[in-house]
């Protein structure tokens, strides 16, 4: 990851934080500021890896990657076995 010292809003990344921000909100008149709500989307990505590791030795890797799957963490399984070796 490099190091930007600005942070570009596009449309897009600010609709997403707008959203962000209404679900770390204490209530409607609350407006975190946006480095409380990047620190909490950050935390809930690692909490989610987390708990996506944990569940892999409990639960079929259909089901994980049904519950689980999303457009950040994706999860693959294999259906078949490939030799590397010829």
């Amino acid at each position: 990851m490099t190091k930007r010292t600005s942070l570009k809003l596009t449309d897009e990344r600010q609709r997403r934080l707008d959203r962000a921000s209404e679900i770390v909100a204490d209530g409607p008149h609350d407006d975190p500021p946006m480095s409380v709500v990047i620190d909490a989307a950050l935390t809930h990505l690692l909490q989610s890896k987390q708990n996506i590791d944990e569940a892999r030795s409990e639960f079929d890797p259909k089901t994980v990657q049904e519950v689980a799957n999303t457009s950040v963490i994706g999860l693959q399984y294999r259906t078949s076995v490939e030799s590397r070796w010829r």
